[in-house]
């Protein structure tokens, strides 16, 4: 029996010796992980490096904002063609993309209307002629007392109204295309042209030869290239960089060298659900190869508050990080963990806990510091 108690006290002893070894490794383990973001070089070593120590300058930094967008029409200079008149279209040839002038003829209507229309501006035409010399007649005898007031009267009420019914077909007439003035019994048409009230291409076409189209029919849309900007998004965040009268400069996936110069010219006040606003720029110069709804890129130059700077050569990246190193004392520095921010002239805007336009980091081959770090750990 005492043997057995001499043995459990013995393993229990070898146990606890054990767990104690263990205690000091993973403290050791611990020391040597929280010592990773500190090294030290002796003087030698910060003057082969070239190593150079400074504070964060704080002041202004230019930057680029990127951005994307496609290319927009504004609603005013989007045209939908209709026709006043029901038709049959007699002919086009137009199709989308085809530049079109202001005048040109877009498409041909026929239907009995439009010769019914005509028929009736011209008998309304005689009408009123015939009881414009009645009523100048009846004006004279009633002048010498050979006809009463009211036969008189009679006869200006029917050249008013005759006039009247003539006046408002030959608005009619007008509104289809077709001159009053130089309509005759002679040259009655049964067809009338459809005519492009602008100048820039045809975007859509709704019709095709033999179809009857009624007037809420939109046969045609037309789009006025000299007027169509640019869409951009832009995340809440960016929207404060932005302001009306920007320069921006523009280009597409497929052509990144052919660059196009656009100006903000408004700046949505409104955020939509993913939380960016619409910034809409114009094109300085119009482009015919830039089509509606074609995406493209954005470069904006940007002017940032005051920030703290530092050389781009003072931070280094690490594991999906980016870090400074902060002087402690003497040849000693400690990596610490900053956010970089936009870029100018090899300068790089950076924001972090703990450092400011006073604190001592390295400014200039900040990545040999990162080497002896990682070579001091691969030794360990």
């Amino acid at each position: 029996m005492k043997i057995y108690n001499i043995v459990f006290c013995a393993a229990l002893m070898l146990a606890a010796c054990g767990d104690k070894k263990a205690k000091e490794e993973d403290t050791a383990d611990k020391a040597i992980v929280a010592d990773t973001t500190l090294v030290s070089l002796t003087p030698a070593q910060m003057k082969n490096a070239g190593i150079s120590v400074g504070a964060p300058v704080l002041g202004k930094i230019s930057g680029t904002l990127k951005l994307q967008g496609a290319i927009d029409v504004p609603p005013q200079s989007t045209v939908s063609v209709s026709f006043p008149l029901g038709g049959y279209l007699k002919r086009t040839d137009l199709l989308p993309g085809v530049h079109v002038r202001k005048g040109q003829v877009l498409g041909v209507l026929e239907d009995m209307q439009f010769i019914q229309l005509q028929q009736d501006y011209l008998s309304a035409k005689e009408k009123f002629i015939y009881a414009e010399a009645e009523f100048k007649r009846q004006q004279e005898l009633n002048a010498s007392k050979a006809s009463s007031d009211k036969v008189y009267q009679q006869a200006r009420a029917e050249m008013q109204t005759q006039r009247v019914l003539m006046l408002s077909l030959a608005q009619k007439l007008e509104l289809i295309g077709i001159n009053p003035a130089r309509l005759s019994a002679g040259n009655i048409s049964k067809s009338v042209n459809i005519i492009s009230p602008i100048d820039g291409f045809v975007s859509k076409v709704n019709i095709n030869i033999g179809k009857y189209t009624s007037p809420t029919d939109v046969l045609f849309e037309l789009v006025n290239p000299k007027d169509i900007h640019l869409a951009l998004d832009v995340f809440e965040k960016d929207v404060d960089k932005l302001s009306i009268g920007q320069k921006v400069i523009t280009y597409t996936n497929n052509h990144p060298e052919e660059k196009h110069e656009a100006e903000i010219i408004l700046i949505s006040k409104n955020l939509n659900e993913d939380r960016m606003a619409s910034v809409h720029c114009h094109f300085e110069d119009f482009d015919a190869k830039l089509l509606p709804g074609m995406f493209m890129n954005a470069e904006v130059e940007v002017n940032n508050a005051t920030a703290l700077t530092v050389p781009e050569d003072a931070v280094v990246r690490w594991q999906n990080k980016y870090y400074l190193y902060v002087q402690t004392g003497g040849n000693s520095f400690k990596m610490t963990e900053v956010t970089p921010g936009n870029k100018h002239d090899g300068t790089l805007q950076i924001s972090g806990a703990g450092v400011n336009d006073k604190t001592p980091v390295v400014t200039k081959n900040a990545y040999a510091l990162l080497m002896k770090m990682k070579n001091s750990g691969d030794e360990e």
